[in-house]
């Protein structure tokens, strides 16, 4: 059967009540320019029309090319959605003899595809539209999450899952269009009429493969594409192009050699990290049947504006009351306090209120009671910060988040219940508090020795006890910043296996540790990590980790010893500074990146072995290192010599190592 052309189309629609049967009363809706709203690809184009009875608006799929069994797998994907109550799908009608068009021989009747019109923008427009949106970015992701976890558990799949395919309501909510490829439960055994597209289905799918399970290999690719854009927006421009996301068919086919793959994984994202996991069982089993259709949802993102301090204008333009709290004129948000220098007062939170925004009462130290509303749902970031006379307060049953530092340095702070409603704790929210009674309702936090885990992602988010001896329960995979800030009295920890990231500062202050094992699997140090935990005598880094962050093991006097693993990519900015006792240290193969004064003043470091893989060499490395007589510096690095030695120290021999391609320098040889 020979079909109409887009032209012949649009004229016979333009006369819809002459040639529609059932949709006479459809009429195509047309754009500023005169031009019909209409789209269209290989097999078909979709014209947007309005039913002038009701007033509602359709999308009405002309076909542009024969596909045999059209017919009869429209008839059958129509009956099972009549079934279906989703806002993820529209309700589908397939005409079989509807609309009259004349193409020069006569005419003839065409079928068309009815549903409703859906407005929005494709899942790959809107992503590259929001690029600057952290929370937009982090909202479609999670999105898709729950589009994904429902559809795992569904008996039919939409067959060609692809960003095209997916359209992004003006509310940010999801729903799939072209059922074209759509398999459901009668059509068992069957073959498909598509296969769906390269970059996002299996490498090995054949029209033979046609069940419930042909969406989870997509919903895993699309879903680590969306969760790494919205960790990292760059990841889009660096692995990505504007026909796919960050993954293509040869990705799939050879995910050894795949940059995305092999350079950030593992990530510091736990979410992330998980994904990534069910990724690679969908590309090995081809399915995700074996697995909880939980394991793909994302815990939900907050608005910056919640845990964001309210500005000048947001301040000017507020109510104040009797107490010199400022809320928004709607009353949701309370804004700031200015009480700051009235001492012993209390403050009534009105009823109402759903938001205590970031540093409301940073600094009132006069603060000493606080009633706080049912309905409140977030307290932002450093909300109650330096409320050092704040004995205690009550978190309402509607409490969902605490934002980084909430109620650090509150030191009289010594009680807390945390409500079942909590979902989200902040780094460091109660840092430097006096707590030593926690209990929690809620079933997303759980205790181990003083310690306050996320259950959802595995994340040791704050510290609460005074205790010499630590042991970390299995399963955790995160400690946070902050975590174990100037815990004093620490002398030992155990950290679980599967742990792969220390935040930054989480032991800085540490000043009686003197005993951690860090386990396989860790991959990233943060900043000042170790900082001044001056009682550590040695360390052993494992194999998987890449990267010591600025100041990690600065001040560190009685390290002695440290095995740097060959996985090491990066050592930061002054990360071993002030390492007194460090007498040698022999840097890794696969180590990039050292920089700016790594080694400065460690006065007692006499030998040290280069990389020949460095790419950045940092400033003043060596700086202070007045012991220091032996480097052994590999080929290729003459030019960067003379930066590496302070010009005071023209004693130094820099021997060759026997065996290797290394070449020697002598101090009474010129550097130049």
């Amino acid at each position: 059967m020979l079909y109409p052309t887009i032209k012949q189309y649009i004229d016979a629609i333009r006369l819809a009540e002459d040639n529609f049967d059932q949709l006479a009363a459809y009429r195509l809706v047309t754009g500023a320019d005169g031009n019909p709203i209409m789209s269209s690809g290989n097999y078909a184009v979709v014209f947007k029309m309005q039913d002038i009875c009701d007033g509602s608006f359709h999308a009405v799929k002309c076909f542009l090319k024969d596909q045999p069994g059209r017919a009869e797998a429209y008839h059958l994907i129509a009956d099972e959605l009549e079934q279906v109550t989703s806002s993820y799908l529209a309700h589908i009608r397939f005409l079989e003899r509807e609309l009259f068009v004349d193409t020069g021989n006569g005419g003839d009747e065409y079928p068309v595809l009815v549903m409703d019109w859906m407005e929005g923008i494709t899942l790959d427009r809107y992503l590259r539209q929001h690029l600057d949106d952290p929370y937009a970015l982090g909202m479609l992701a999670y999105h898709f999450a729950r589009l994904g976890a429902w559809l795992l558990t569904q008996p039919f799949a939409h067959g060609d899952l692809k960003p095209d395919n997916i359209l992004v309501r003006p509310d940010g909510t999801l729903v799939l269009v072209d059922y074209d490829g759509m398999y459901v439960p009668a059509m068992q055994g069957q073959k498909a009429l598509e296969t769906g597209t390269p970059d996002f289905r299996h490498p090995l799918r054949t029209d033979a493969d046609f069940n419930e399970h042909i969406d989870d290999f997509p919903l895993a690719s699309i879903q680590l594409s969306l969760r790494a854009v919205a960790y990292c927006p760059d990841y889009l421009n660096c692995y990505g192009a504007t026909d796919r996301l960050l993954l293509t068919d040869a990705d799939y086919r050879r995910p050894d050699q795949c940059a995305f793959l092999h350079n950030e994984f593992p990530s510091p994202d736990v979410e992330l990290n998980r994904i990534y996991a069910l990724f690679l069982l969908a590309l090995s089993e081809r399915t995700l049947s074996q697995v909880s259709f939980r394991l793909f949802n994302l815990q939900k993102p907050i608005p910056e504006v919640y845990t964001a301090p309210a500005n000048e204008e947001e301040i000017a333009e507020g109510v104040k009351d009797a107490y010199g709290v400022v809320y928004s004129r709607d009353g949701k948000e309370l804004l700031d306090c200015q009480n700051e220098n009235t001492s012993h007062y209390h403050v009534d939170v009105r009823d109402g209120c759903q938001v205590i925004r970031g540093e409301a009462f940073r600094g009132c130290r006069g603060l000493i009671s606080i009633t706080l509303p049912d309905g409140l749902t977030h307290i932002g970031d450093n909300a109650f910060l330096g409320c050092y006379n704040l004995p205690a307060i009550t978190l309402p049953d509607s409490l969902t988040h605490i934002g980084e530092g909430a109620f650090s340095d509150c030191r009289k702070l010594t009680d807390i219940t945390l409500p079942a409603s909590l979902t989200h704790i902040g780094d460091g929210a109660f840092v430097i508090t006096g707590i030593r009674n926690v209990i929690s309702h809620s079933p997303f936090f759980t205790f181990s020795d003083g310690c306050l885990i996320g259950k959802q992602n595995h994340k040791l988010i704050a510290f609460f006890s005074d205790q010499e001896h630590i042991v970390l329960p299995d399963g955790l995979t995160h400690i946070g910043d902050l975590a174990f800030f100037e815990c004093e009295k620490l002398t030992a920890i155990t950290l679980p296996n599967g742990l792969t990231h220390i935040g930054d500062r989480a032991f800085l202050g540490c000043i009686k540790l003197t005993d951690i094992t860090l386990p396989v699997g860790l991959t990233h140090i943060g900043d000042s990590a170790f900082l001044r935990c001056e009682k550590l005598t040695d360390i052993t880094l494992p194999v998987g980790l890449t990267h010591i962050g600025d100041w990690a093991f600065s001040g560190c006097g009685n390290l002695t010893s440290i095995a740097l693993p060959t996985s090491l990519t990066h050592i930061g900015n002054w990360a071993f500074m002030l390492c007194n006792n460090l007498t040698s240290i022999a840097l890794p193969t696969s180590l990039t990146h050292i920089g700016d004064g790594a080694f400065l003043f460690c006065i007692n470091l006499t030998t040290i072995i280069l990389s020949a893989s460095l790419t950045h060499i940092g400033d003043r490395l060596f700086g202070g290192c007045y012991n220091l007589s032996h480097i052994y510096i590999p080929n290729g690095m003459r030019a960067h010599f003379e930066a590496l030695i302070e010009p005071e120290y023209h004693s130094i021999i820099v021997e060759a190592k026997p065996g290797i391609n290394w070449i020697t320098f002598n101090a009474d040889i010129p550097l130049a």
